[in-house]
């Protein structure tokens, strides 16, 4: 039955997307952010939300006979990656940026297993490991420094007090940006790249454009974080200080795998090639391209890439540091499209009130209507006949020998009686 691998497929991509926090399930991300932060820079960085997209990519050999499942898969993945991305813009909480940096970036992986380039989507799922676990402890170093302070608009200057951690943030920013050089340089090209080379160019665009906005909000982090005035109040500020070795070191380890860890898939077979590629090739199904593009068409596509990046690094830079009165202005011109960002959608809003509020609803009405009157009833009203009828039985007991004599008496007689009346009859 030819439609079966499809619905296989689109029903496991329902999975991908609750799991892995892809458009329309992703709302759960942002809030388990309220756990610890090494915690988040485990399994939000590398474990457990990109399982959605190593499930497709282990089933690659299923998803290759489904091509209209697989335009969904990438579809899917670059919406979301713009989408959050747009979103990550605007957040306050140094937390919420990586939370919605990490919807964006797992949409790359999964624009990845979608286009089929199954490879790449791992491997920019292994540099995301990397880079993004660095974030969260860089983001876990500073709310340490500052007694739970996540607010940026409550922060500012750190770099002179926490050089190390500011130096290697700025490592992971320039890494997730997509720099030439660092880590997801490689991996996010190699996706953007197999999206443009197999058709999708609408993908590949929403991609694109993600690349910028990831470039914007990653470099308004580090600006607000540890550059410019310090806006920290006066309590924090007399405490804090850089983090001790236990905390920094592995910061500097993850820096160094951020910036080396991109070698292992080089682009125009230059050195050992894409040797992430050959490694997993064994494991992973492998779609014919509709094309091969020249190298020049190649490194056109990886200027357009980092070229939005840059464009993103600095006009974060020209709004926060060197012209951060044109902030005002821009604001003032782009209130109503801040406005639907800062309230991410009004997405939220529209689960309430289509599941959460009805479920609500209906759980009340399950709970009075048929819970305690029903069930409840059927319960206490077996139990007041129970009652009524010891009630009853009750009275027979009275505690007096005369009438339990009389009792044994009448008996008596009404069994002679009915063996006198029935039993010589027979």
């Amino acid at each position: 039955m030819p439609w079966v691998p499809p619905a296989a497929c689109l029903l496991l991509l329902i999975g991908a997307t609750g799991k892995s926090a892809q458009v329309p399930l992703y709302v759960w991300l942002p809030d388990a952010m309220a756990g610890p932060t090494p915690v988040s820079a485990l399994i939000h960085a590398a474990t457990m939300v990109t399982a959605g997209v190593y499930m497709i990519a282990r089933l690659s050999f299923l998803y290759v006979e489904a091509p209209a499942a697989m335009e969904v898969v990438a579809t899917i993945g670059g919406i979301t990656c713009l989408f959050a991305a747009t979103m990550a813009i605007v957040q306050e909480d140094l937390k919420k940026v990586l939370a919605y940096s990490t919807v964006s970036q797992i949409g790359y992986m999964i624009i990845g297993v979608g286009v089929g380039a199954f490879s790449a989507g791992i491997f920019h799922l292994m540099m995301h490991a990397f880079f993004k676990a660095l974030l969260f402890l860089c983001a876990g170093s500073v709310m340490h420094a500052l007694h739970g302070e996540l607010r940026m608009s409550h922060m500012g200057g750190l770099k002179e007090h926490m050089p190390i951690t500011a130096k290697t943030f700025l490592i992971a920013a320039l890494a997730i940006a997509g720099v030439p050089g660092f880590a997801a340089f490689f991996s996010k090209d190699m996706v953007l790249e197999a999206a443009f080379v197999n058709g999708n160019t609408f993908v590949w665009f929403l991609g694109t454009t993600a690349a910028g906005f990831t470039a914007f909000y990653v470099f308004r982090a580090y600006f607000r974080t540890f550059t410019g005035d310090s806006r920290l109040d006066e309590e924090k500020a007399a405490h804090v200080h850089e983090m001790p070795r236990v905390m920094t070191v592995p910061l500097m380890i993850l820096a160094v795998l951020s910036i080396v860890g991109g070698y292992i898939g080089l682009p125009f077979h230059l050195l050992w090639g894409d040797a992430i590629g050959d490694y997993l090739s064994p494991s992973l199904a492998h779609v014919e391209h509709h094309g091969h593009p020249s190298t020049g068409t190649l490194l056109l596509l990886m200027l357009t890439a980092t070229g939005v990046a840059l464009f993103g690094i600095w006009w974060a830079y020209n709004l926060y540091v060197k012209s951060p009165e044109t902030l005002d202005r821009v604001y003032a011109r782009t209130t109503r499209i801040y406005e639907v960002l800062w309230n991410k959608y009004w997405v939220d809003e529209l689960y309430a009130f289509l599941i959460i509020d009805p479920y609500k609803r209906a759980s009340r009405f399950f709970w009075k209507g048929v819970d305690a009157v029903f069930v409840d009833g059927l319960v206490n009203g077996v139990g007041a006949v129970v009652v009524w009828n010891s009630g009853v039985l009750r009275r027979l007991q009275t505690g007096n020998v005369q009438s339990y004599a009389l009792g044994m008496l009448l008996g008596a007689v009404a069994i002679v009686g009915g063996y006198w009346l029935f039993g010589g009859a027979g």
